[in-house]
């Protein structure tokens, strides 16, 4: 019989501290143990004993692989929503069964509050072709809710009409309009060949990824290119996938931060159970608690640091790991 939930939605999106934050997280620990097979099974594996994990580093994270060959799932509720990861053809891509999709719309509207306050304030125009041509993107759940939630008439989506997006952009831009700019970074490089800009009110947000449509750059490259393209001085961008719920933001030089529900440690490239010093490289584990219902705990195959105030670089990816849809950037 699964036990009742004891954590609720206002215990995550309230969170003011890291001591909250790590009482919180050793809960739905214990939850996710209880109630998510495939993550009891590999806790299991590492023989883990849950009354003896009494700290953030203690817990096991799930290779994030995994939501490629099973359902994580921490309850016996259907799937409201299943968000799938992009890939090319025949590739096995990542499956998110998303049992009550207000826990995303939540996380996602405090997320992005959190870091730029009302939406109301902005128009929000996506030019995110390859996500808005596939289905079961959680990129574009998002969006699409931002986009009705600003209230604008000027908001929406552009899939390969440029010439459009150009005009739209001069024309806000020249009204001192708040403008929010979210495109996949080699449609933002295909905009910038098209038209040289010179913006005032807009914030351009990358949001990861050529899609093999491009060779991949390093991040001080691709943003110098952007930031000339555009006139803006920095480059925004947004850390999320598939298999999480809460989103990270990089208000410019590629640092990110976190919003109160999500966490990130950096564990030795050498042996995954064991983490490296701030300001050290290593693979990127997440902690979402807004994923209380699949698994809050996921090792990510992302390369990054951390630093002392808890932001953190994205860096590169581990060799091995399959290219997808948010993939970064290749070191």
């Amino acid at each position: 019989m699964q036990k009742k939930v004891l954590i609720t939605a206002n215990d995550i999106f309230t969170i003011s501290s890291q001591k909250q934050f790590e009482k919180i997280a050793l809960k739905v620990f214990r939850f996710q143990h209880e109630n998510n097979k495939v993550y009891r099974d590999f806790c299991d594996f590492l023989k883990v004993n849950p009354q003896q994990v009494k700290s953030l580093q203690q817990i096991p994270f799930l290779p994030i692989q995994f939501f490629k060959s099973h359902n994580v799932v921490s309850n016996t509720d259907p799937a409201q929503v299943t968000f799938t990861s992009s890939g090319t053809t025949g590739m096995i891509t990542s499956r998110h069964l998303v049992t009550d999709v207000s826990l995303y719309e939540e996380s996602y509207r405090k997320g992005f509050s959190q870091f730029y306050g009302n939406i109301e304030d902005y128009v929000v125009l996506a030019l995110l072709p390859s996500y808005l041509e596939r289905e079961g993107s959680s990129l574009i759940y998002m969006v699409e809710d931002l986009i009705k939630l600003s209230n604008q008439p000027e908001s929406g989506f552009y899939l390969h009409n440029h010439d459009d997006l150009i005009k739209k952009l001069l024309e806000l831009d020249e009204a001192g309009q708040n403008v929010i700019l979210i495109g996949v970074t080699y449609a933002l490089l295909d905009l910038i060949e098209k038209h040289q800009f010179n913006l005032q009110n807009t914030i351009i947000m990358e949001t990861g990824g050529m899609k093999g449509k491009r060779k991949e750059m390093i991040r001080e490259e691709l943003h110098d290119i952007l930031c000339k393209g555009f006139g803006v001085s920095s480059i925004h961008s947004e850390y999320g996938m598939t298999e999480l719920l809460a989103q990270a933001y990089s208000l410019g030089e590629g640092v990110f931060e976190c919003p109160s529900w999500m966490h990130i440690l950096v564990r030795d490239p050498e042996d995954a159970l064991t983490y490296v010093n701030d300001g050290k490289t290593g693979g990127i584990n997440v902690i979402d608690l807004a994923n209380i219902n699949s698994c809050s705990f996921i090792a990510t195959q992302d390369l990054g640091k951390k630093y002392s105030n808890n932001s953190f670089e994205v860096l590169g990816r581990f060799d091995n790991s399959d290219i997808r849809g948010c993939n970064l950037m290749i070191l």
